[in-house]
């Protein structure tokens, strides 16, 4: 298992495929949580929600704005029976791993899907 700090510093293009291996290997995805539900983030005039393999890589995010945010994890039956379809009806994207002042892979909720798979 890769540390927080190892994954960080993959080109973005390698970090997108080490969190899908990840996060296919533990059976869980992160997001971050609030008392109003999952955080989203607009990118490329997309609305989403951020993804992570791993609680500390979405804890990097609770700060700020953001700071009564927590990482919950998703199994990823879960992710791929509810949570695909949810994001699919309501329009939004998944966004890869998102890493600060770095751009991130933003996928269809299917597409995401279908990679763990």
């Amino acid at each position: 298992m890769w540390s927080d700090n190892d994954f960080l510093m993959l080109p973005q293009a390698e970090r997108a495929a080490k969190c899908f291996e990840q996060i296919k290997a533990q059976k869980e995805v992160f997001i971050l949580n609030d008392a109003d539900g999952c955080v989203m983030l607009t990118s490329d005039e997309e609305d989403g929600v951020p993804v992570w393999p791993s609680a500390g890589l979405a804890q990097m995010w609770a700060n700020e704005e953001w700071s009564d945010c927590e990482p919950k994890a998703i199994d990823l039956d879960t992710w791929l029976s509810r949570w695909t379809v949810g994001l699919a009806r309501d329009l939004l994207c998944v966004i890869v791993a998102p890493a600060p002042g770095e751009e991130s892979e933003v996928m269809l909720p299917e597409d995401f899907a279908e990679k763990l798979l």
